[in-house]
């Protein structure tokens, strides 16, 4: 039967996996040296909420590193019922903004997210540990093809 085009969308069970990431967290990173930075351990505290009727999740990242804030995000993932994949609208305290977001699919307990820029490529892979943690990483690669580690963490859910 046809979608009733009259009423309002309700969220699907795609948008309701998103929820496993809602909450505050605590994160154990490491930054590796890259044309941004010079690497090293850091520690970031991530507070994401399911919002807009059910159609989003938000999450604020900050980082910190020797005492003072290294790294600010805030990212917006949803799923898109067009093509039926996952977007993330990504914004950092670099200044750089997503030209179009991120897309993927979750890959078994994996979200993987990837997206292309003039600057490279850039994916995100986040993967459920388990009720109270999950790892994640972003890579780096020119081609798409090579990736190299840019962050990696682990996130402790707050009580």
């Amino acid at each position: 039967m046809a979608e009733d085009r009259l009423t309002a969308p309700k969220p699907q069970e795609e948008h309701k996996r998103l929820a496993v990431f809602a909450g505050e967290w605590t994160g154990e990173e490491m930054v590796y040296p890259s044309r941004w930075d010079a690497g090293g351990p850091a520690t970031s505290r991530v507070v994401a909420r399911i919002d807009l009727n059910g159609f989003y999740l938000i999450q604020d990242t900050r980082q910190t590193r020797d005492g003072k804030e290294s790294f600010a995000t805030h990212g917006v993932f949803t799923y898109d019922r067009e093509d039926r994949l996952y977007k993330l609208f990504w914004f950092d305290s670099l200044g750089y903004y997503p030209p179009s977001p991120a897309s993927g699919n979750w890959q078994g307990k994996q979200l993987v997210l990837v997206r292309g820029s003039l600057r490279g490529n850039a994916r995100h892979v986040y993967e459920v540990i388990d009720d109270n943690s999950y790892s994640m990483k972003i890579q780096y690669s020119p081609d798409a093809e090579g990736w190299a580690d840019v962050l990696t963490g682990v996130y402790r859910r707050v009580h």
